[in-house]
Formats: structure tokens, sequence, C-alpha cells
């Protein structure tokens, strides 16, 4: 691949910025400046790495990524009243080509802004959409803080199902493991609009607190503090694709 298409795929801009920054040094390649715009890339090599202004990239065909959502936040590239989830990632990654009318990288789903926790961020359409998809099941485990202590009458209720206002069938949770009194571990395997939250009133509670601790069998690691993201490596994305258990 020529290194301005390259430059390009990963969100530095459009060909004409990507040449100007090869051309004026900004760009190294194996540890030296390049100014070629059309010097070929072994992009097969699973070692190739770029740097930009001084800051290193590994080349991402398609970009998987998690991130330690903070408190206050919104996952909408047009937020309202907070900011926007994609101003805590770098610009190449809002910036890559992607098919249709929108760039850069994509929330797997929402959450609120007063929720914090792991979220997924990608542009390969295909990989949202399994994660999304209802068919799949994919089990999200979220840490609940209620307002009064739980009971097992509560649990028992919403491991049987309860009825949200917006659909007669009944919603479960795949799992409610108390905690502690106040302290509910809540498996979902579907998404709905505000769905901890109204599960645990239709139980007669209130959410406190929410944070998504684990998505599939993968978990937020102990190490990523919110705000922060990083890159899914290959182990990451098995543990996304290992049926439920």
């Amino acid at each position: 691949m020529r290194l301005d298409d390259l430059l390009f795929s990963q969100g530095f801009g459009t060909r004409r910025v990507c040449a100007g920054l090869i051309e004026r040094g900004l760009v190294n390649v194996g540890g030296q400046p390049c100014t070629d715009p059309g010097a070929f890339m072994d992009i097969a090599d699973p070692g190739f790495a770029f740097a930009v202004q001084g800051v290193t990239w590994p080349y991402r065909e398609r970009a998987y990524l998690m991130l330690h959502k903070p408190a206050g936040t919104e996952c909408s590239h047009r937020p309202g009243a907070w900011p926007s989830i994609y101003t805590l990632l770098p610009a190449p990654l809002r910036q890559r080509p992607a098919p249709g009318k929108v760039q850069g990288v994509q929330a797997v789903g929402r959450l609120d802004q007063d929720t914090t926790g792991l979220l997924l961020l990608s542009d390969d359409g295909a990989f949202i959409h399994r994660m999304n998809s209802p068919r799949r099941h994919v089990p999200k485990v979220y840490e609940v803080t209620t307002k009064h202590p739980l009971d097992e009458r509560q649990l028992e209720r919403l491991r049987a199902g309860v009825v949200l206002d917006d659909d007669p069938r009944p919603v479960r949770a795949a799992a409610a493991e108390p905690v502690s009194d106040t302290h509910l571990r809540l498996t979902l395997t579907e998404g709905k609009y505000h769905q901890v939250k109204r599960m645990v009133a239709a139980v007669g509670n209130r959410v406190d607190a929410l944070h998504r601790s684990r998505i599939g069998a993968l978990d937020l690691p102990g190490d990523l503090a919110p705000g922060q993201w990083r890159w899914l490596d290959e182990g990451d994305l098995a543990l996304l694709a290992a049926p439920p258990a």
C-alpha cells in the first residue's frame, strides 16, 4: 500500500493532507523519516508500525477498541448537555474513512450519560451489528447500586421477568446476583432503552449508580482508568465471539 493511502486509511486526513505530512518529514517508518508519499509499505508484516509527529501507530485494517466510559459523557456525535465520548479519542480514530456518511469509529450500543464502564467502538459495521443483534444474546454484566436494600422477592422477579411499559412481553435477567444489600450484579442478553433502571424500578427499587463491567466474556481491565481507551487484541475479540455460557 502507498504510504499516503495508508495514512488516509488510518484517519490522518485527506490524501492531500497525508501527502503533506509525509513530504514535510513528519512520518517515520522503521524509525526513519519517509518523505515519498508513493513509497510502498508492506502492511502484511505483523510488526508493521509507523509514527506521525512522534506518535507510533499500528496499522489496523479495521479498528476495534474498548473505552472505560466515565460519568457525565454522552455516546453521541452530537451531544446535548454533556461532552461526547468521542472527544476522549485521538483525531485519527474519529476521522477514519468508513462506508456511508459517518466517519470514524462508532460506539457499539450506548450507555446513559451517568453510566460508567465498558464500551466497545469500531468502524466495522458487521462487528457492530453482530454485537448489537438481539439474536446473538451477547451477555452484558452491570454492577448496580440500588437506593434501597435488595430482597429475595426483587431478585426472583428480575430473574422471572418484568413487564416494561413499551412491551407486553416480560424482560428477564439472565442472572441477578446480590453482592451486598445494595449492590446487584445483573446480566442481560438484550438491550432496551434504560433497561436496567426500568427493570429495577419495576420491582420497587431504584438505581443510584450503574457500571458495565463485562461484555460477552470480556471484562473491563482493572488498569484501564475512566476516560482511557485501548485497542482490542485477538484474545479480546475471541472472548467477545465466544458463545454465551
